[in-house]
C-alpha cells in the first residue's frame, strides 16, 4: 500500500510518464492519505526527505517504523530534462531499495524485529552519495 501524509489529489503526470516508459502499469493508483488505508500495516517505511520540506508523519499504530528519505522531484525546479533527471533519481533510488527489500530473508527476519529493522534502515542508505 501507499499513501502520503498530503496527498494533492492526483498523481504527478511526470510520475505516470516515468512509470509508463518503464513498463509499470498504474491502473488503479490513485493519491491517497496514509489515514485512509484500508488496513493497518505491518511495516511503514516514510520516504519524505526534510530538505524538500515534506511533513513526514508519525503513523499512528503499533507497526514497524523506517525511514528511506528521498527528495521529492514533483519540487524540483530547472528545465524540463532537468526535472525528469529528479524524477528519474527518485525512481531509480526507491527501486533499489524495494529490489533490496524483496531480497531480505523475511521468513528468517519475522520474528527478529530488531534485525527486521536494522536490515530495513540500512536499505535506506542505498543510493545515498
Amino acid at each position: 500500500m501507499s499513501a502520503g501524509s498530503k496527498p494533492t489529489g492526483a498523481i504527478h503526470p511526470r510520475s505516470l510518464a516515468l512509470l509508463a516508459g518503464e513498463g509499470i502499469s498504474t491502473a488503479g493508483y490513485y493519491s491517497k492519505s496514509w489515514e485512509s488505508l484500508p488496513a493497518i500495516p505491518d511495516i511503514v517505511i516514510t520516504v519524505c526527505a526534510s530538505a524538500a520540506g515534506e511533513a513526514c508523519p508519525t503513523y499512528l499504530g503499533p507497526v514497524l517504523r523506517c525511514h528511506w528519505g528521498v527528495e521529492d522531484p514533483a519540487h524540483a525546479t530547472g528545465t524540463d530534462a532537468e526535472i525528469d533527471a529528479a524524477f528519474m533519481k527518485a525512481y531509480r533510488i526507491l527501486r533499489s531499495r524495494i529490489e533490496a527489500f524483496f531480497a531480505l530473508s523475511i521468513d528468517s527476519l519475522k520474528n527478529d524485529k530488531i534485525a527486521l529493522k536494522g536490515a530495513l534502515d540500512k536499505i535506506g542508505y542505498i543510493g545515498v552519495s
